[in-house]
């Protein structure tokens, strides 16, 4: 979704009318105003998505982190259902991934745009609830670790649709986390 400057400045006076009137109607003031300063206009048309937008295509960052949020999913779910002997492998073969994988987000410094995303879903558009009330803020550069863990979790993907991901294959998306470069973290 685009708009101009002038729009914007119109839908943000227009939410100011509504909450000064105390209008109570399917349009939430503060949701548009949050989309506008925070430029997330691409969550608007999610939000409203029966409303007949003009169709376009989310930005690539948008994709991007609905990819590594969906992909964490599975990776939190598969390992909250394994055993304690399946832990243990996963500890063992993942290592020093496979403990209690969690998603941490992204770096505030460098990778802004995309933890700005992830939070916008999560705590704007109610998406991927299970990491509500968590930092996103990893304090380090995380995108290159999710990118990798993505081109192992990707071929896996069509094939989950109602599975869990193995100890094996959470093995191989874990090791994805370590740099190609051991010499680079």
């Amino acid at each position: 979704m685009k708009l101009t400057d002038g729009e914007k400045l119109i839908l943000l006076m227009l939410a100011e009318m509504y909450e000064k009137l105390q209008i109570d109607g399917e349009t939430k003031p503060d949701f548009l105003r949050s989309a506008i300063f925070h430029d997330h206009l691409w969550a608007i048309r999610w939000k409203y998505s029966g409303i007949p937008f003009e169709p376009t295509d989310d930005p690539p960052v948008v994709r991007e982190v609905v990819d590594i949020l969906d992909m964490w999913t599975f990776i939190e779910y598969a390992y909250s259902n394994l055993d304690k002997e399946q832990r243990q492998k996963l500890a063992l073969d993942a290592a020093p991934f496979g403990e209690n994988p969690r998603f941490s987000g992204f770096d505030g410094n460098h990778e802004s745009e995309h933890m700005s995303v992830a939070m916008f879903l999560v705590n704007q558009l109610d998406r991927f609830q299970e990491f509500k009330g968590r930092n996103f803020n990893c304090h380090h550069r995380s995108l290159d670790t999710h990118r990798r863990m993505l081109a192992a979790f990707e071929p896996l993907r069509s094939s989950l649709a109602d599975s869990s991901l193995s100890v094996e294959q959470l093995t191989k998306i874990l090791k994805g986390r370590a740099h190609p470069n051991p010499m680079k973290p």
